[in-house]
């Protein structure tokens, strides 16, 4: 399983130039990649030489259409949850190093943005990595189990104060967590806001990619 390798829907940079960054989306549960290529228009104009790739999920989801997930979710145990992310982060790391290589980029240079399950992945893999990547971008979402702190990325949470899926004190526990292991952590809560993206939330996101994907100027 780990030598499968995922696809999916790519953005240019805005500049039509070679990239100076990369941001690499994960979509969630029962969704794919076009959804979360989605959000590369809304940050063209502050990330203007970044690449975007969305890479759908490693198994359909079975009886629907066009739907994909990371790893199935049986139950919210947080041990199955954990386990699920574990055997699937392999194979989204191989996909991230394969991006980097293809691009020309660094980690330094890359962000991982993650939306519910892909915000669960994101965190799974991006503090595991030997070298820091730039940030994580949350939303929905919040770490499970416990991956090895490896390296301390920015991250940025954001989740809506109504989600009814998954729950705003996933996020918070995260941040919680996060800041008593000396990672720099934010957490932005979308008034008003469920299961979704809100507008806020999109500029919070934009901002803080921007800040953290900063060409260097040395």
């Amino acid at each position: 399983m780990t030598n499968m390798m995922l696809s999916g829907p790519r953005r240019p940079p805005a500049s039509g130039g070679k990239p100076k960054g990369l941001v690499i989306a994960l979509h969630g549960y029962g969704s794919n990649g076009d959804d979360l290529i989605g959000l590369a228009p809304y940050w063209e104009r502050l990330l203007p030489d970044v690449q975007f790739s969305a890479p759908h999920a490693i198994t359909p989801l079975p009886g629907f259409a066009g739907a994909h997930q990371w790893f199935p979710i049986e139950s919210m145990d947080p041990s199955h949850l954990a386990e699920g992310a574990r055997t699937a982060a392999p194979i989204l790391e191989a996909f991230i190093q394969a991006e980097m290589a293809r691009f020309e980029v660094g980690p330094r240079q890359t962000a991982l943005v993650g939306f519910s399950q892909g915000t669960m992945m994101a965190l799974q893999v991006g503090l595991s990595a030997s070298s820091a990547f730039a940030g994580i971008l949350g939303y929905s979402g919040g770490l499970v189990g416990n991956p090895k702190l490896a390296s301390k990325p920015e991250i940025q949470l954001v989740h809506g104060d109504e989600d009814p899926t998954v729950p705003l004190a996933a996020s918070q526990m995260t941040q919680d967590f996060l800041r008593a292991a000396g990672i720099g952590v934010n957490l932005h809560i979308s008034p008003r806001t469920g299961h979704t993206i809100a507008l806020d939330g999109l500029q919070v996101g934009g901002a803080f990619l921007a800040r953290v994907l900063k060409p260097d100027p040395s």
